[in-house]
């Protein structure tokens, strides 16, 4: 995961996060999230990317819609990351 953009890690997160999303359902999280407007030119290239690298699957809900999940792979690296996150991080005061 250390190879993603933080925007590539939010969207892993977000997709792991949701049932069954869909494109515009992740860009309304990730909008709410980040209190502005995220673009599709933006947004679609970044979930390929992830499809792309094996971490989350694309599938079609309808003809115009494409539904996400992570696959074994991205939730490894969650896991991973949220060790290693964790080595760091303490959130117990």
């Amino acid at each position: 995961m250390y190879d993603l953009t933080g925007f590539q890690r939010d969207l892993l997160y977000t997709v792991a996060g949701l049932d069954e999303p869909h494109g515009l359902a992740i860009k309304d999280e990730l909008e709410e999230y980040y209190e502005k407007e995220i673009h599709h030119g933006r947004l679609y290239p970044n979930l390929d990317t992830l499809v792309d690298k094996g971490l989350i699957d694309k599938s079609q809900a309808d003809r115009r819609t494409n539904v996400y999940a992570v696959t074994s792979r991205g939730k490894r690296e969650i896991e991973a990351r949220r060790d290693w996150e964790g080595q760091y991080v303490d959130l117990e005061v």
